[in-house]
């Protein structure tokens, strides 16, 4: 279904696109009005005494003073102010030609413009802006008695939208058999029912009369057809009791592990049960909670002594590592890893601690261990002969090449030199960089 907006934003829009759409065609052009401030001279000027004056229709008014200086500053500020006043006039046309606000509230600024312009402290056409302002005020008006056009139209299709949906209602609580989605319709109606505005209120009080007997009908109906589920509840009573007796029996198991995985299976049985009558539903469940919380009472007391067990073993593998985290590999290497070693064993002797607890602790440990292996890993590639014979590989190979640009040089051959001395830079910076890496192990 498609709603008509009503609200007083959209009555006002549409009143002004009405305005500018009439019959007799769009309105005319505004009149123009000459930029003051390109040539203020046109129409002011500012005597020796500084009185600034304006150029009417009826001969010269004075609008004000200026002692500040030069007295073309002084007629260019008024002429600034008047094309302030053009630029009002142009934001209220604007208004209109969008259709933002409401046409009313442009007609009073509009007003107010044209009441201040003959005391108005401007240098500027003053007649130009006199019938741009008479030009506006009539757009506005047309769009004021547009909107009261509107406002009536709108209020027209506001009682036919809420007729609609009364009769839409009517024929659920009469016909509809699909309960839920009924109900989700009537509750959708309502909501649709609260966004229409415009109604006046004695055929707005009418029509909610006839919603609200729809409601009570379907209510009737509905509840009705819940009755004849009575039998189905009575089953259900006699099944969650089975539960009940059942979930009981368990509360003494030590089986922590297959006793919460029956739990949890007979709270589905329960849950796809359905629900017993009133009267007896909240008694059953009660006991089932009851055993319920009798055995996870156990089980978490029973777990409360393995974790302070865990516990415990945290608090002496956090003091194992505090000895473990003074072994300095740098010191000496093969002694830093037999007491590695030697930790590692007793880690495992002290057994599981807390879960919460598992990465910290693990993460320390293999801190240490890394900090030992990488101590391995630096002392061989330290004395590895690989990297060392790279090393004067690459001294060689700059050797050569620098006694090649010798030679050429000697004979004469620059071309072959500087190739030549090419390389062995090329060389040399290789030759550096195996230096380094071996200086960094």
């Amino acid at each position: 279904m498609t709603h008509q907006d009503t609200t007083p934003e959209s009555v006002a829009s549409k009143a002004v696109a009405d305005s500018t759409s009439s019959n007799t065609g769009s309105p005319a052009v505004a009149p123009a009005v000459p930029k003051a401030s390109a040539d203020p001279t046109q129409w002011g000027r500012v005597d020796a005494d500084g009185t600034v004056y304006v150029s009417t229709a009826d001969g010269e008014r004075a609008i004000g003073s200026w002692q500040a200086g030069d007295a073309a500053e002084g007629l260019a500020l008024y002429a600034r102010k008047f094309d302030d006043m053009v630029t009002e006039v142009e934001l209220l046309e604007t208004r209109l030609g969008t259709h933002a606000g409401e046409p009313k509230h442009t007609l009073t600024s509009a007003k107010h413009l044209q009441e201040s312009l003959a005391e108005a402290a401007v240098v500027g056409d003053l007649a130009a802006l006199g019938a741009r302002i008479e030009h506006l005020l009539a757009r506005a008006e047309e769009a004021v008695e547009g909107a009261k056009h509107e406002k009536e139209r709108a209020r027209a299709e506001a009682i036919a939208l809420k007729e609609a949906l009364v009769a839409e209602a009517e024929e659920i609580a009469h016909e509809a058999t699909h309960w839920k989605s009924a109900g989700d319709r009537l509750r959708q109606i309502l909501d649709e029912w609260k966004k229409v505005r415009g109604v006046d209120r004695k055929t707005d009080e009418q029509l909610w009369r006839r919603f609200s007997k729809a409601r009570d009908a379907f209510s009737r109906r509905r509840g009705s057809h819940f009755a004849e589920l009575d039998r189905q509840r009575a089953a259900a009573k006699a099944h969650k009791l089975e539960l009940v007796e059942e979930a009981e029996s368990l509360t003494e198991s030590s089986d922590w592990g297959d006793t919460a995985n029956r739990y949890k299976q007979l709270m589905a049985d329960w849950k796809a049960a359905g629900r017993a009558p009133k009267d007896s539903d909240e008694a059953l469940w009660q006991r089932f909670r009851a055993a319920q919380d009798r055995f996870f009472s156990r089980r978490s007391e029973a777990f409360s002594e393995r974790d302070a067990e865990f516990a415990a073993n945290a608090k002496l593998k956090e003091e194992l590592l505090v000895e473990a985290e003074q072994i300095d590999p740098s010191a000496d290497l093969k002694a830093a890893q037999a007491q590695l070693q030697r930790v590692q064993e007793r880690w495992d002797e002290i057994g599981k601690v807390p879960r919460e607890r598992m990465r910290e602790l693990e993460g320390r440990l293999r801190g240490v261990a890394d900090k030992v292996r990488d101590a391995v890993d630096a002392q061989w590639r330290r004395t590895d002969p690989e990297a060392q014979a790279r090393v004067d590989q690459f001294r060689g190979r700059v050797e050569q090449f620098e006694a090649q640009a010798e030679k050429a040089r000697a004979s004469g051959d620059e071309r072959r030199a500087k190739k030549a001395d090419e390389q062995a830079a090329q060389w040399r910076e290789w030759l550096h960089a195996a230096e380094q890496a071996i200086a960094d192990r």
